[in-house]
């Protein structure tokens, strides 16, 4: 039996996507305190302007940590869509402009992949993480299929077209604890807890 005791370790989600804090903070475990931008009192948007999702990832961490000085995750995901060339990808947030809303995004992407047979996509996410001594990242994946029409209004972003591997509904029609248990997000956190556990902040 593991018998290790943790210690309340608190991390900072660089993110002022408050869907993904909901999201994240239901994987966690509960010695884990995450605090976000907001309880940082932090309203500047980040820069995103790298053309990978590791390197944005990277670049919110590195300027969260820099500023605040606490250990600090920050996340990139983007939808991958196998005919468009893993389009939308790292622009999955702006792929129909800048100030888009998600449902203009989805209406692109189901415009662009009509007629199209090979409807195979994927979600991936990054974490990177930074502290005083390192910079790691941590990616998860989560494969699909992309639906003709949008389905349900759980969820955000593309979820209401993405039908996951094994399903037969979008993650905008699954509830809340599958899509969690499945996501792309969610296999990079267990990989970052697992990084976490092994780590030195988080044993007393």
């Amino acid at each position: 039996m593991d018998e290790t005791v943790y210690a309340m370790t608190e991390l900072v989600f660089a993110t002022q996507n408050q869907n993904k804090v909901r999201e994240v903070q239901s994987v966690l475990p509960a010695w884990l305190k995450v605090l976000s931008l907001k309880d940082l009192g932090f309203t500047e948007e980040l820069k995103e302007d790298f053309h990978t999702l590791q390197e944005n990832a990277a670049q919110k961490a590195g300027y969260i940590f820099d500023r605040f000085k606490k250990p600090c995750f920050a996340e990139d995901a983007g939808l991958e869509v196998a005919a468009l060339g893993g389009a939308p990808g790292v622009y999955s947030a702006r792929f129909a402009g800048p100030g888009k809303s998600s449902a203009d995004n989805i209406e692109l992407l189901l415009k662009k992949m009509e007629g199209i047979e090979n409807r195979n996509a994927r979600f991936r996410a990054v974490i990177a993480y930074r502290d005083f001594h390192q910079a790691v990242s941590f990616e998860g994946t989560c494969e699909g299929t992309i639906a003709t029409k949008p389905f349900g209004e759980n969820g955000f972003g593309y979820d209401p077209v993405f039908i996951p591997n094994g399903h037969a509904a979008t993650f905008g029609q699954l509830p809340a604890v599958e899509k969690h248990r499945i996501s792309h997000r969610t296999k990079a956190m267990k990989l970052f807890i697992s990084f976490i556990e092994k780590s030195d902040i988080a044993k007393s």
